[in-house]
Order: structure tokens, then C-alpha cells, then sequence
């Protein structure tokens, strides 16, 4: 515009014998603070045109690439597909712009050993950065050496996850709001964790919900029991979601996760074996021990007859146990 001058930000050097600048124009659109702004961004060397270009084989164009590709996407599940979506952005968190080449065996260990306290969760960011070098080695052709994440032991399977003791479910009453939430969510509907803490409230209605089985790929209503739809009904509404990020988004099962741990190391020792998962192993116990058939507990928590059978028997055995005590003491008070 005729009459405002454009500034411009100008260093010199000199490089091997020669004379060198860079010139970056400040847009401070005629405002003394906004060009104030954008002067101090060049001295510091934080202006967007002094920031280094990210490298052609970052790991933010390699997952990009990885994602794009329907010869390998098409061969995934949709539970699979979130599964790496969510491990493939926490890795980005920290590397997106960074050069793949670069990586070091050091590196991954790192990510591996700070998972540590949630080991299935470390294991899999270790086989997510293994499937993608060897996709960028075989597929792309990009110059990689030997898989930094080959040869690292994973942590394994772990035991199977406790369902929770009753004085641990009544301390939720104390918890944090949002750990409250998703621990009640995933207690009363039976879901898997992740499942439970991305539910709306428009998936409750009357007494019924709507729940979605991530492993079949299947969304269907089932019967809301009283205490929950009491608890759901007393939450304030911030959004679409009852962990609501903002309007339209909800929570991610990472933070609600992380703010659990948080939460759990208040309770002392005897609580640090328990997770998330775990309660919905007690939910399945409590509907077996409630008297409910097979039928009828995969009809609320939709896991496997493999499973249901496995707490049922669980809930028999401690029925058996306790009517077998009962017919002994009576005994022994008889003679």
C-alpha cells in the first residue's frame, strides 16, 4: 500500500570467503506491536522463516506416507487403524519433524523405558516404529540402515488385569472429576476402556444406552442400569461428549489414562496393580455373581463366550466356596 513501508529483518555473514544475508520481510500490517513482535522473533531466531525445513524423510512424512497407502490400509481393521492412530500420533508429538535417519537404537529404548509403567502401551510404540522404518526401507527405498527397534525385548504379556476390590470403587467417590467419569462409564456400561471414554450423552436415552464393541465393530442399546443413568443424568453438560475436550470433541484415552495413574498413586501401594481394564473384569464378575446367564452378559459387555465363561466360572467357584464354608461351620456347631 503506497505510503506504509514494508520492514524487513536483514543479517550478514560471511562464508567461506563470501558474503552472506537473509532477508525475511516483517508483515506487521501497519501495527507498531505486531512489528515490535515479529523484530525480537528474528533476533531470537524463533521466526518461521528461520526455522530449519522438515527433512524429506521425517517421521511426520513417513506416517503421512504410511497412512496414504490403500495397499496397507485396506488389509487393517478399523479397531486396528485407531489402535495405530493413536500410538502413531503420540510419536509424532515429540519427532514429527525429525529426520527417520537419524534415529538410534538409544532413541527407542528411550520411549521403550519410560513406558515402562504401562508396559502394553510401550510395547506397541516399540512395534509401531518397527513397522514403520520397514515400511520406509522396503516400500519408500529410503537409505536406512538396521531397524533400531529390532532386537529391543519387549516387556510381554502381561497378567491378566484384576478386577477392582471394593474399597477401591468406593474411593472413586473422592476422585478426580474426569477419572470419576470414565471409571463409572466403564463399571456400568462393561465396555473396554477406551470405548467407555469416548461415549456421548446423546447415547442415553430412558433406560437405555448405546454401546460400541471395538473389536466386532458393532454399535447397539442395551439396558441403562439405574446407578449410572442416575450418575449420568447429575453431570453437567460441556459438550457432546460426557469427557468433553471442547463442543464437539471429546477426551482422548491417553489423558483420561495418565490423570487415572495420577490419581491412583494417591492411594498407596495397594492400588497400583489395578488399571482401567480391570473394571470391566469386575463388571463382568458382578453380573455372573448377580445370578445373569452367559447369553446374558455378553448381551451387556459383548466380550467373548471364551471370556464370559472364564468369570463365570470365577463367580461359581465363589459361590460354590462360600456354600461349602456354610455347610462346614454349621457342622461343627451341630457336634
Amino acid at each position: 500500500m503506497r505510503g506504509i513501508e514494508t520492514p524487513r529483518h536483514r543479517i550478514t555473514w560471511t562464508e567461506n570467503g563470501k558474503r552472506r544475508e537473509r532477508v525475511i520481510t516483517l508483515d506487521w500490517k501497519g501495527d507498531l506491536a505486531e512489528l515490535d513482535r515479529l523484530y525480537w522473533l528474528c533476533e531470537r531466531g524463533e521466526h518461521p522463516a528461520q526455522k530449519p525445513k522438515a527433512p524429506a524423510t521425517s517421521w511426520r512424512a513417513l506416517v503421512v506416507a504410511w497412512r496414504s497407502d490403500p495397499r496397507v490400509q485396506k488389509h487393517l481393521s478399523d479397531g486396528t487403524k485407531i489402535s495405530y492412530r493413536r500410538t502413531m500420533d503420540a510419536l509424532l508429538e515429540k519427532n514429527a519433524d525429525k529426520d527417520v535417519r537419524l534415529t538410534t537404537r538409544a532413541h527407542v529404548r528411550a520411549i521403550h523405558d519410560k513406558l515402562a509403567a504401562t508396559p502394553r502401551k510401550a510395547d506397541h510404540h516399540l512395534q509401531v516404529i518397527r513397522l514403520l522404518w520397514n515400511y520406509a526401507k522396503n516400500k519408500l527405498d529410503w537409505p536406512l540402515g538396521d531397524n533400531p527397534a529390532g532386537g529391543i525385548d519387549l516387556y510381554g504379556t502381561t497378567r491378566e488385569f484384576l478386577p477392582w476390590p471394593e474399597w477401591m470403587v468406593e474411593k472413586l467417590a473422592e476422585a478426580p472429576h474426569d477419572v470419576r467419569v470414565a471409571c463409572e462409564l466403564i463399571l456400568g456400561t462393561g465396555q473396554r476402556p477406551n470405548a467407555a471414554i469416548m461415549m456421548r450423552h446423546d447415547d442415553f436415552s430412558d433406560e437405555w444406552m448405546w454401546v460400541w464393541d471395538e473389536k466386532g465393530k458393532d454399535r447397539f442399546q442395551v439396558y441403562c442400569p439405574p446407578r449410572l443413568r442416575a450418575f449420568v443424568a447429575s453431570l453437567r453438560k460441556h459438550g457432546a461428549h460426557l469427557l468433553a475436550k471442547n463442543l464437539t470433541q471429546g477426551k482422548g484415552y491417553d489423558s483420561v489414562e495418565k490423570a487415572f495413574r495420577t490419581w491412583r498413586k494417591t492411594l498407596g501401594n495397594a492400588a497400583q496393580e489395578y488399571t482401567l481394564h480391570g473394571l470391566r473384569k469386575l463388571a463382568c464378575i458382578e453380573l455372573a455373581e448377580g445370578g445373569a446367564g452367559d447369553a446374558e452378559i455378553q448381551a451387556v459387555t459383548g466380550q467373548s463366550a471364551k471370556t464370559v465363561a472364564y468369570y463365570r466360572r470365577l463367580a461359581d467357584k465363589k459361590k460354590l466356596s462360600r456354600s461349602a464354608q456354610t455347610k462346614r461351620e454349621r457342622n461343627k456347631n451341630e457336634t
